[in-house]
């Protein structure tokens, strides 16, 4: 990493900040010291499914607690409250799972978790989180670069965009039992931002896979646009020519446009974008600004050059 990616990171978070619980606060311990045998991840039986490294691209910023990450978000799947993804989601089983990845791609077929995990080296990203409704987190994600999978699937030219599936089991997902989302829920990337090395597939938070409610057992995380992009438990990933369905998009597009990158000089219909809550900091912790492209800025804004970004919002 160079000096001034450094600078722009800042220092290394330490394991003591990641989470007050004693218990994650013992298991992170024992793998800071694995990390440096090349074992980080096999601390634990929970965690013994996941081998992964630190990330140069991770937050200095002290992650939202474990607790404040599973028992507040958005997984419309198992219901439109904040605490519905956490008590309805016990019966969907993320065990085997397989994705179809489709279209203009030269290895098309349908690829089980173990192949796509095949030879990729898991990081953790301590990402920030800004949710469209004005709140935010910071989560330990654990994961790999999307492109990595989409190198492997072999990109055609003529591809310009990624579309996403989240998977349909009404059976164990009571949210989709509900008519006002098409479903399934869609998403999708334009590819230069698919490819872009911030853009991960996360496997696990915390160092341990994926719960059910945060999207168990792949989710796309995109840390400079807004929460929504992040489908989330995804079945299907196609390369194709045009710009895809978008869920919210579909829903009402004057509100949620394709692109969803955090603006704050461009406000929701409904409310302003300018601040935001952070879950976890208390009634007296107050609003914080929030910054453009979610504070990746600098490593994303080229990618919007020459683009009204009020317009393709």
């Amino acid at each position: 990493m160079t000096r001034d990616m450094q600078s722009r990171l800042g220092p290394r978070i330490g394991w003591s900040q990641v989470t007050p619980r004693a218990d994650y606060l013992n298991r992170r311990q024992l793998m800071a010291g694995a990390v440096g045998l090349g074992l980080a991840g096999l601390a634990g039986p929970a965690a013994a499914k996941l081998t992964y490294i630190p990330s140069k691209y991770s937050t200095t910023e002290t992650p939202n607690t474990l607790e404040e990450i599973t028992g507040y978000n958005n997984f419309y799947e198992f219901g439109t409250d904040k605490s519905d993804p956490k008590n309805y989601s016990g019966q969907f089983q993320p065990e085997p799972w397989t994705v179809e990845i489709g279209g203009m791609v030269d290895r098309p077929g349908t690829w089980g978790l173990d192949d796509i995990l095949k030879d990729v080296t898991l990081e953790e990203r301590i990402y920030r989180l800004r949710c469209v409704e004005a709140w935010s987190m910071v989560i330990p994600w654990i994961g790999f670069p999307l492109k990595t999978l989409l190198d492997k699937a072999g990109v055609q030219p003529g591809a310009k965009f990624v579309a996403f599936e989240t998977v349909m089991r009404p059976e164990e997902m009571p949210g989709q039992r509900a008519r006002w989302i098409e479903w399934p829920y869609r998403e999708g990337l334009r590819l230069d931002e698919a490819m872009h090395p911030l853009t991960i597939l996360a496997t696990g938070l915390y160092g341990d896979p994926l719960p059910n409610q945060n999207g168990a057992p792949l989710r796309l995380v995109v840390p400079w646009k807004y929460g929504f992009k992040g489908i989330k438990s995804i079945v299907k990933i196609s390369l194709v020519p045009q710009e895809p369905k978008a869920t919210w998009k579909m829903l009402q597009s004057n509100e949620y446009g394709f692109y969803a990158n955090v603006n704050p000089k461009v406000d929701h219909p409904r409310w302003s974008q300018a601040t935001e809550r952070r879950i976890g900091a208390g009634l007296f912790g107050g609003r914080q600004e929030t910054q453009m492209f979610n504070g990746y800025g600098e490593q994303v804004a080229d990618l919007y050059k020459g683009m009204d970004l009020a317009k393709d919002y």
